[in-house]
């Protein structure tokens, strides 16, 4: 079952990884990935794409200079040693000067406060506690040669929206250059630096957008339809997918329906930013099945430019929010005070609060509930691996 066995046609097996997004609940693929690294320790993915909070969890693996398995463990530490305050400001002094700022800029229609308002936060801590935990040189690059050149890894993308054109971009280093230029998104090759990572996680609004090259840079789920496409540009004969998302199933929907009073900002916001993370993996999925399904039933010298990838995905089964909920009175008090400003004291707000609380206990919590969803899923996992 290892990642470097031959494929049907032949040539090397190239096992991918796909890390989508969601802010704190990112969480949620580390104790996925402990779990099969225990379980199946053959598993080892070659190609590695990261997008918005799954960025920061392949930069990381892809630069550990450890074992497949050290390198999950270095992560999940990595992950409880998180604090908010870690990764953005939330004294008294800096919330309420920006938030002043913002409401100033508004207020005088733009005269005053523009040059200052690029996020709600400041993610300056962040940036500083990645450089620490990340191995980079001193100008902020990825330690990636070594194992592209010696074939332990084919590629990493990293995936953003450029602000300018409104285009998702895959930020790809590589050991080819066999990249692509067409559909939606675009490849870019690069040396990937601490800046491709904090550009691909910057939540919307709420966090401050990273210059890349000549132009600003966001979170990479706004405008990527596709998240398996760079996977599949780089040569992926099979893919593991894993989202932090909750899938709503239509046969257990249990969720209220109507809400007494008109929903609040901070209601608002939350849905928006869970829409914009409930990525369209089931769909890409989906898609790529019912090609696989086509190909079957073709000679392959009628396949074309088409080939065979086959996928699987997880995804928790509970909604995380859930979870987030129980934890929001360890925010940082400055920062409760401000953001329950939104929204009533009794308003569940779980969708924006899921991605925001980098609190020990929740994110040890989110961790564990990914090992248990995959050891019930463990089963299909072998024989996902196992088929040829």
């Amino acid at each position: 079952m290892s990642s470097k066995r031959r494929d049907p046609d032949g040539g090397q097996e190239k096992i991918a990884l796909v890390l989508t997004g969601g802010g704190a609940r990112a969480a949620y693929q580390v104790g996925c990935l402990r779990c099969i690294a225990r379980e199946i320790p053959q598993f080892k993915p070659r190609i590695l794409t990261g997008i918005s909070a799954g960025a920061i969890n392949a930069a990381f693996l892809a630069a550990h200079s450890g074992t497949w398995i050290d390198s999950l463990d270095d992560l999940r530490s990595v992950w409880l040693d998180l604090e908010t305050e870690k990764v953005y400001r939330t004294d008294s002094h800096d919330v309420l000067w920006r938030v002043l700022r913002m409401g100033l800029r508004i207020l005088s229609g733009g005269r005053f406060g523009s040059e200052t308002i690029r996020g709600m936060v400041d993610t300056a801590p962040l940036a500083d506690f990645l450089f620490s935990h990340l191995e980079t040189d001193v100008g902020g690059r990825l330690r990636l040669d070594n194992k592209l050149r010696q074939g332990v890894l084919d590629a990493i993308a990293l995936v953003t929206t450029n602000y300018a054109n409104g285009r998702a971009e895959a930020w790809v280093q590589s050991s080819s250059q066999d990249l692509w230029e067409k559909g939606q998104l675009t490849s870019r090759p690069t040396e990937l630096t601490l800046a491709h990572v904090l550009a691909s996680a910057a939540i919307p609004l709420f966090f401050p957008a990273v210059r890349l090259a000549d132009s600003w840079h966001g979170d990479g789920h706004l405008r990527l339809n596709a998240p398996l496409s760079p996977a599949i540009h780089l040569g992926a004969t099979k893919i593991l997918a894993v989202s932090p998302s909750f899938k709503v199933e239509a046969s257990n929907l249990d969720l209220p329906s109507s809400i007494e009073e008109y929903p609040s900002p901070k209601k608002i916001a939350g849905v928006c930013l869970n829409s914009i993370f409930l990525d369209l993996l089931d769909y890409d999925v989906l898609q790529m099945q019912r090609i696989n399904q086509m190909l079957e039933k073709l000679p392959k010298s009628e396949w074309g430019q088409f080939r065979r990838v086959d996928v699987m995905a997880l995804r928790p089964k509970i909604d995380l929010g859930e979870l987030a909920q129980k934890h929001e009175e360890k925010l940082p008090k400055s920062f409760g005070f401000f953001q329950s400003g939104w929204g009533g004291s009794n308003e569940k707000t779980s969708d924006l609060l899921s991605m925001i609380i980098f609190e020990h206990d929740y994110l040890e919590e989110i961790i564990r509930k990914g090992e248990e969803d995959t050891q019930e899923r463990m089963p299909e996992l072998e024989a996902f691996f196992a088929s040829k």
